[in-house]
């Protein structure tokens, strides 16, 4: 009980805080558009009654928590999940894209992190490319990505897949090579004595060691297959997905259905991050680790 409240007290707390300076700006940013709709209507409204309005604008400069609230409810909810303005249908577009290129990232991260422990050419010459990969901007590299695939015919899944990948492969591939390089020299000592070779040193020291950093790194480049994902449907003009509903929403400056898509975003993202932590302590447990 008092690690629930340890736990919840301190999220809850911030929460709080969070949703109050949330209201406080929504007031301060929408209030010149609600004084200048008031002047043209010649309306005198007190300060409770210009709050108010203030808050429950149609197309306000920033939502209210209560009408992304609202909005949230009645596009997860209250929507066919095959309607295109259902945000669960969008989730699941922007979904499958993540899940291929967060496969594909996690993959190509392990494979060159395994390469650049094994092979110090590699570690010397491919590690500083790794690196500077992560400097492009990734809105400069999706439309090229984009671009150069719907040239040669490939259109649809694979190029947000490939975006997601770009950003999701970076902390697999550091995150690997911090694991792969943690057993201590006592460790791979005691394994020489033993006569062990190189792959029965990779397969029973080093991997197992690896494990914990795999799952770390894999929780970050989850989020950022997302994010990948999500910036991969806007110069595609995708009419599905979580970025073609930022996209609308600003043609239209629906603010509310932004900001809506936003927090789909983070409910999935959180997700994602939750079932890798999950998937981590089974494996973990499966392995023989004890709970800390």
């Amino acid at each position: 009980m008092d690690s629930f409240r340890s736990k919840i007290i301190p999220v809850t707390t911030i929460l709080a805080a969070v949703v109050v300076a949330w209201y406080v700006f929504a007031v301060v940013l929408n209030a010149p558009f609600q004084r200048d709709l008031d002047q043209r209507a010649n309306e005198s409204p007190g300060t409770a009654e210009f709050i108010g309005k203030t808050l429950s604008q149609p197309k306000p400069t920033l939502p209210a928590p209560h009408q992304v609230a609202v909005n949230f409810f009645e596009n997860t909810f209250l929507r066919s999940v095959t309607s295109n303005r259902s945000l669960v249908y969008n989730a699941w577009v922007t979904l499958s894209s993540t899940l291929l290129g967060f496969a594909f990232g996690t993959a190509l991260g392990i494979v060159i992190a395994v390469g650049i422990v094994h092979v110090a050419t590699l570690d010397r010459s491919l590690m500083p490319w790794v690196i500077a990969s992560q400097t492009i901007p990734i809105l400069a590299v999706a439309p090229m990505i984009i671009v150069v695939l719907a040239a040669v015919g490939i259109t649809g899944l694979i190029p947000k897949a490939l975006i997601s990948t770009y950003l999701s492969f970076f902390p697999v591939t550091v995150g690997m090579v911090k694991g792969l390089r943690s057993p201590e020299l006592m460790h791979l000592d005691l394994m020489h004595t033993y006569n062990a070779s190189r792959a029965q040193t990779f397969w029973k020291l080093r991997v197992p060691a690896s494990v914990p950093f795999l799952f770390t790194s894999m929780k970050v480049a989850v989020a950022a297959s997302l994010v990948g994902a999500i910036v991969g449907e806007l110069p595609t003009g995708a009419v599905a997905g979580i970025g073609a509903k930022l996209l609308a929403g600003a043609y239209y400056s629906q603010s509310i259905d932004i900001w809506s898509a936003l927090v789909a975003g983070s409910v999935v993202a959180a997700l994602l991050v939750m079932v890798v932590g999950v998937a981590g302590r089974l494996v973990d447990r499966a392995m023989g680790g004890r709970p800390a």
